[in-house]
């Protein structure tokens, strides 16, 4: 099977949709539920968060944010802001 994107490589973490393969990195997954932690411990378990908390404010990992934006945009639709108590629960079960 192919890859989506040529820096995309199939793995554990592949998603099926369809006919492409998205993939969330584990070490993005593992990034993503520790900064959704950190910002619920923060400011509570209403906080919202975009994709865009889990970069620095620099386009420095180009693969990295278009593998989060394609999961978090394409594939499951999600509003720019969203809960970050739901991003963490989709992430760790798997989404």
């Amino acid at each position: 099977m192919g890859a989506l994107f040529g820096w995309l490589t199939t793995g554990p973490d592949i998603l099926n949709i369809g006919q492409k393969e998205i993939l969330m990195h584990s070490s993005l997954r593992s990034k993503a539920i520790t900064i959704c932690d950190q910002k619920i411990a923060q400011k509570g378990d209403t906080v919202g968060l975009s994709f865009y908390a889990f970069f620095a404010n620099r386009n420095d990992n180009p693969e990295a944010l278009m593998e989060v934006a394609e999961w978090w945009i394409r594939i499951h639709r999600l509003d720019h802001f969203e809960k970050a108590i739901k991003i963490r629960e989709m992430i760790a079960s798997g989404l």
